[in-house]
């Protein structure tokens, strides 16, 4: 079996409290803002990516997936 190996963010001193809360919104913002500027296809977004999955719960991300489609996302994308 292969061994596994998990990450999550590394630490950002913009966010100093045990409280992920803005840590996760900020990151899921510097993911789509990447994208936006350098393009699905670009690898380098990916690490903003991994950054929002592992702080975010699920149900926050589908939320806020469903604003951005929707046009109504409350953040500054």
């Amino acid at each position: 079996m292969a061994d596994i190996d998990l990450k999550t963010a590394p630490a950002d001193f913009r966010f100093p409290t045990t409280n992920q809360t803005r840590h996760c919104f900020t990151r899921y913002i510097e993911f789509h803002r990447c994208i936006a500027a350098k393009g699905e296809e670009s690898g380098d977004c990916e690490k903003f990516a991994k950054y929002y999955r592992s702080l975010c719960p699920g149900e926050w991300v589908d939320k806020w997936n469903e604003q951005r489609e929707s046009g109504n996302f409350p953040g500054p994308l």
